[in-house]
């Protein structure tokens, strides 16, 4: 994947603390005005990585997501549902994920990485209902409604929508 762009922002306010966080494509290191370029090399290196290490926990790769959907389906649907595939993907920019019932396909929104797991948990219990309940008739929401952080998770994902002012979207 090769290095992250790296932007460095020195303050003279800033006396001994260095942290960092990603602004879109770039990892903004913040250091203190005072520190020399040998300090600001080792800081921004070990910032990077604690910034990966801290992204890899909550933005789980698409195997993490196939185990993430396999336990919720023993927890929440008595092991019922067995998605073939779970993945991440970049195209959904109205849905949160979608299934295909057929093939046992499951996409999931990059836009839930980041989101706390919970959210995460609740989208991709609702696709894997999808595959016992094609539709969101009363037997499906009765399966999704046993997530204990359902009605929550439905609150964060219409208030993170309408922050960025979309028309709020269900799971699917």
């Amino acid at each position: 994947m090769g290095s992250p762009k790296v932007e460095v922002r020195r303050s003279s306010r800033r006396r001994r603390t260095v942290s960092a966080y990603r602004e879109g494509d770039t990892v903004v290191v913040l250091i203190p005005a005072t520190m020399s370029k040998k300090a600001e090399q080792e800081w921004v290196a070990t910032m990077v990585q604690r910034l990966e290490r801290r992204e890899r926990k909550r933005k789980p790769p698409d195997e993490a997501l196939l185990a993430r959907a396999l336990d919720l389906s023993d927890r929440y649907l008595g092991g019922l549902a067995d998605p073939e595939s779970v993945r991440w993907v970049d195209n959904q920019n109205a849905r949160w994920g979608s299934c295909t019932p057929g093939d046992k396909t499951i996409r999931i929104s990059s836009r839930l990485k980041g989101m706390p797991l919970w959210v995460l948990d609740y989208v991709v219990l609702h696709e894997i209902t999808h595959l016992l309940e094609p539709s969101h008739d009363e037997k499906f929401w009765a399966w999704v409604n046993a997530y204990p952080k359902a009605e929550r998770a439905k609150g964060y994902l219409e208030g993170w929508s309408a922050a960025r002012e979309e028309e709020p979207t269900d799971a699917d």
